[in-house]
């Protein structure tokens, strides 16, 4: 049996990059907790992964923007879908306060 875990416990410190955690893995499944402070994509760089994704703010702000330059605010509790091989790029992320991410990536 699993401990019971909390979303919001031993949140990195600020950092240089992103910070990827996988909560959850199975074949066709993987969850995802992801911080930011500050952190946006690198200029250029679009994410373009093969399965779709679910993604979540819990908590924080951040800006993402699809590859036809149409930005999407997010702030807690607001979610999108994002199709696979849907370029996409985080735009911004609040840089006073972590944003916590919850991603779910699945086969379609």
């Amino acid at each position: 049996m699993s401990p019971v875990e909390n979303i919001f416990s031993h949140l990195p410190v600020k950092t240089e990059d992103e910070v990827f955690e996988t909560l959850a893995l199975g074949q066709e499944v993987r969850i995802q907790r992801i911080v930011s402070r500050g952190h946006r994509s690198k200029d250029g760089f679009w994410y373009e992964q093969p399965e779709e994704e679910w993604v979540m703010v819990v908590k924080g702000k951040a800006i993402l923007t699809w590859k036809n330059g149409e930005q999407v605010p997010l702030g807690a509790g607001d979610y999108v879908t994002i199709p696979a091989l849907c370029g996409h790029r985080v735009e911004w992320t609040d840089p006073d306060q972590e944003t916590v991410w919850l991603a779910v990536h699945y086969a379609s």
